[in-house]
């Protein structure tokens, strides 16, 4: 059986985005066999950005025994770029080669070589260049809508994803409208969480919002080229 299981990542608005998808796949199989399942059939081995996520997908998913997730010695994630950022181990882990969630919602560790249920998922880091016009209407005809970050566990999944871009900067899914002079994600969300960079935003009515390779967020001209993500 496959579960997919829609993570609402909730903001100081009433309407919440969100960044992936997460599938429990049933099957039973090695560490590497689900890696290579993963990869054809959705994005990757789970990545978890942080341990309230990993909770709540466990919680959700109702399986018993442990199930794969894309971490692996020397305990990086197999999604390329993303670095390893937290733990949550049970007790006496890691003593083995690839990670497992548990019944407590907590890590623990495996042969790699053993056979178990895992957790895929599914997140579009597009490396098309396009302007603004361009990339809503990408994102909306083939997903959802442009990315919006309403916290620090969102800002950390999209900076991960910011370092494998081919340009310098990604668009995020953040106007400003001069109007109401105010700036907005195009989701509805309100911007009640940041990371602008000195001097950033200003209010010139022609930009939009990108992040650097570092994470900080910046205003660009919405005609300018770069990446971008889309959210599910």
């Amino acid at each position: 059986p496959k579960i997919t299981v829609y993570y609402h990542l909730t903001g100081c608005s009433s309407i919440g985005g969100q960044l992936c998808d997460y599938h429990f796949i049933g099957k039973n199989m090695t560490w590497k066999a689900a890696k290579e399942y993963c990869r054809k059939h959705h994005t990757d081995l789970a990545t978890v950005s942080n341990q309230t996520d990993m909770q709540r997908l466990h919680n959700h998913a109702k399986f018993q025994a442990g199930a794969w997730i894309g971490l692996q010695r020397e305990w990086r994630w197999s999604q390329p770029g993303v670095e390893f950022n937290e733990s949550k181990w049970s007790q006496g882990e890691p003593n083995n080669t690839c990670a497992m969630t548990t019944s407590n919602g907590k890590w623990s560790s495996d042969d790699c070589n053993n056979k178990k249920p895992f957790f895929c998922y599914n997140g579009e880091f597009i490396r098309r260049e396009q302007d603004l016009g361009e990339r809503v209407i990408y994102c909306r005809d083939h997903y959802r809508d442009l990315v919006s970050i309403t916290n620090q566990g969102e800002q950390l999944w999209v900076q991960e994803r910011a370092k494998m871009a081919s340009t310098p900067y990604v668009w995020l899914g953040l106007r400003y409208t001069c109007t109401l002079d105010l700036w907005f994600w195009v989701t509805d969300e309100m911007v009640c969480y940041n990371n602008w960079g000195p001097g950033q935003p200003g209010d010139d009515c022609t930009t939009a919002g990108a992040m650097d390779r570092e994470g900080t967020w910046v205003k660009k001209d919405d005609d300018n080229k770069f990446n971008f993500i889309c959210s599910k």
